[in-house]
Order: structure tokens, then C-alpha cells, then sequence
């Protein structure tokens, strides 16, 4: 198989959502930006480390191997406070394997129930992986905020319909995708990665 390598970037993920997210995240960088999406024969990933490093850094470094192609991954989980920051690294999979997110939504929604609203203190957490040649870096992105009793909007992936972020009244999945793009957890870790990526192409 052949991989275009000249500014050219590999999202390690297949998500729909994810790819779109980061996709605008990183507009700014006018590079060529690929995903496991448009690979459809590379290897699934298996997500088996114990931190939101530990995936983001497996995935980055297999897709990179796999195509000498430049790759860009994330973990991100949902830490709530009340249950001891779980679900944590295994959100994607917290109802079981293969599961959809209203199925994540639903097991969180019955292990909070009748949490009052004040402790229901949450935040999302992400780890960005970006692997080159010769070079392997992280950033890190925390957004806080709360999490309702009954999921609202329809926009966004995951966890996005119970989470409000603080400062504001709606949930990420009611939110405009500029506006999410703008103070997420996901566009704090790869704002910072734009830097280091941006400084990496200017070489290659």
C-alpha cells in the first residue's frame, strides 16, 4: 500500500466525530489530513494501556510504523469526581465492549442517580500523541464542568450530551461546533500540538 507522506498527517482513528473535531481543530496548518477512515486495511489498534498516554502514544506509534506516514492520535476520557474520576481510561468501553455511546450515557446516568447536582462535579481529560521522524511528543488538555441528569442535544459524540462546561448553560452536544472546538479538552491538547506540528513540517 502506498502512503502519501508529503505534508501529509495521519489521524489514528477511525471516530467520525473525533476526525471532524480535530480535522477543524488543526484547519489552521493547511496540511493534508488523513485518517484509519481512508486506510480502511491498517490494523485496528488495540487500546490496552492503563493511562490516556499510554493509547495515545500505542496508536500514534503503530500508525506511524505501519505508513512512515507522520501520526497524530488522542486518548480522552470523562473523570467524574463522585466515582472516584472514573470512567476515566476506559470511558469509550465503560458499559462493555463494543457499545454505543447512549449505552456509556445510560450506565453513567444510573450510577449518578439521585447524585444532587452539586456534586456532580466532572471533567474531560485529553492526551494528544503526535510521532515523526525522530520525534514523539505529548500535550495535554483539561476542560471541568458538570454533568446533568438527562442527555441534551444532539450534537457532539460520547459523553457530550450530559457534560456542561463551565461557564456556560448548554452541553457540549448543544453547543456550536466553533464554540466546543474553542474551549474543549481536545482543542486545549491539540491548540498546543498545532505548535509542535506546524515547527515539525517546516523540516520535512
Amino acid at each position: 500500500m502506498a502512503f502519501q507522506s508529503t505534508k501529509t498527517l495521519i489521524l489514528a482513528t477511525r471516530n467520525p466525530g473525533k476526525v471532524e473535531e480535530i480535522t477543524s481543530i488543526l484547519s489552521g496548518l493547511h496540511l493534508t489530513v488523513k485518517s484509519l477512515l481512508d486506510y480502511p486495511n491498517l490494523p485496528e489498534v488495540v487500546e490496552d494501556g492503563q493511562t490516556l498516554e499510554e493509547n495515545a502514544l500505542k496508536k500514534a506509534r503503530e500508525i506511524f510504523r505501519a505508513t512512515a506516514v507522520p501520526a497524530l492520535s488522542d486518548d480522552t476520557g470523562l473523570e467524574v469526581f463522585y466515582l472516584g474520576m472514573k470512567p476515566g481510561v476506559f470511558s469509550a468501553r465503560y458499559a462493555g465492549e463494543n457499545v454505543s455511546y447512549a449505552d456509556n450515557n445510560r450506565k453513567l446516568l444510573a450510577e449518578l442517580k439521585n447524585v444532587p447536582i452539586n456534586e456532580r462535579r466532572a471533567q474531560f481529560r485529553c492526551v494528544a500523541a503526535f510521532i515523526g521522524k525522530g520525534v514523539e511528543r505529548t500535550t495535554h488538555g483539561v476542560c471541568p464542568g458538570r454533568l446533568l441528569d438527562e442527555v441534551r442535544g444532539s450534537g457532539g459524540f460520547g459523553y457530550d450530551p450530559l457534560f456542561v462546561p463551565d461557564g456556560y448553560e448548554e452541553t457540549f452536544a448543544q453547543l456550536p461546533g466553533n464554540v466546543k472546538n474553542s474551549i474543549s479538552h481536545r482543542a486545549m491538547a491539540f491548540g498546543q500540538m498545532e505548535t509542535i506540528i506546524a515547527e515539525y513540517f517546516t523540516h520535512f
